[in-house]
């Protein structure tokens, strides 16, 4: 099969790819759509992933298609039928997977990071990480499972009430999904911070109240002002910018992925005195029913907020400019 294999930083190189023989209780799915998570960008410039990454591998872990064979053990599946791919194994034993927290898990492993995913023509995945697609639902939107999945999980930590204030920094593609689930639960006002004036309309049309770029004067105007405060970025700045922004009593997501070496200059007065609660939250633990009812029922809309679409191709020089492509969400799609 052809597939773009990372070989080491920075060297990505679309090439014929050895398919492994398919396990009992796997099977093998002839990708549809893989969608480009900043965590490949990370990985593709040398920083790490949900785990550790070994090169030579096949990267992309947010994928949809179709089944194209099944091993020996598995009865739930069979040949046609379409999936999206939870791409996390747990290893079930540990303390972490024992007391109900399997994203913690200390033997983790996920397709496309420890091992070969969907940014090829073929992948081969275990069956129980595979969730069967309604017949409307697109592969686009198959693929988006896994990215509305961990926003859920982010979700499902905050206590939303009517009468709370909601803060969204930054209004990228993690920051629209979040905006549509804020919205469902219908909040007295949701405010989203992005520097790039040319989001805030398409921000307001999906539910924003007030779009505002992050200027000095902006960020000083913000401090207090948000019970809740999703932070998107992964910069130091919005983050600091997310604990000054909590009124008291608030609530702190901190969801953008920092990188290893960054840090944060907070006050803990701040945060005793206020009683703030921040939380973090990592990848998408059994949370893919949930994001495939979202889509499905309409709550949450993912096509639209697809900037770009990319041939596997193409994909070598598209990772190597990513950052200054104007991307807010890209895609792999084999589909027509």
């Amino acid at each position: 099969m052809k597939a773009a294999v990372l070989q080491g930083v920075g060297q990505l190189q679309v090439m014929e790819w050895p398919e492994r023989e398919l396990g009992p209780e796997e099977v093998r799915i002839r990708v549809k759509c893989c969608g480009i998570c900043g965590t490949d960008q990370h990985i593709y410039h040398g920083q790490p992933g949900s785990a550790a990454v070994s090169t030579p591998i096949v990267l992309g872990h947010e994928l949809s298609g179709e089944v194209m064979a099944c091993g020996s053990g598995v009865t739930a599946l069979k040949p046609g039928d379409r999936v999206s791919v939870d791409p996390n194994m747990y290893c079930g034993g540990c303390e972490y997977c024992q007391t109900g927290r399997p994203q913690l898990c200390d033997h983790l492993q996920a397709v496309g990071v420890t091992r070969d995913g969907g940014m090829g023509e073929i992948c081969i995945v275990p069956a129980a990480n595979c969730y069967k697609l309604p017949d409307n639902m697109s592969y686009v939107e198959g693929a988006m499972v896994e990215p509305l999945g961990c926003v859920v999980h982010g979700f499902k930590k905050l206590d939303v009430k009517p009468v709370h204030k909601v803060l969204l920094i930054g209004g990228g593609f993690i920051g629209q999904l979040f905006l549509q689930l804020f919205r469902s639960r219908g909040p007295a006002q949701i405010t989203v911070s992005d520097p790039a004036v040319e989001k805030h309309a398409l921000l307001r049309q999906s539910g924003a109240d007030e779009t505002v770029v992050p200027t000095p004067e902006v960020a000083e105007q913000l401090r207090n002002s948000a019970d809740i405060v999703v932070e998107c970025v992964g910069r130091k700045e919005s983050m600091e910018l997310a604990v000054r922004a909590a009124r008291k009593g608030g609530q702190v997501l901190l969801f953008g992925v920092a990188s290893p070496q960054t840090g944060i200059e907070v006050s803990p007065y701040e945060i005793f005195t206020k009683e703030l609660r921040i939380y973090g939250s990592f990848i998408n633990p059994h949370t893919h029913p949930d994001a495939i009812a979202l889509l499905r029922s309409g709550i949450v809309e993912v096509e639209r907020l697809v900037s770009h679409r990319f041939k596997l191709d193409e994909l070598p020089e598209a990772m190597a400019q990513y950052g200054k492509l104007g991307v807010s969400k890209g895609v792999i799609a084999h589909e027509g």
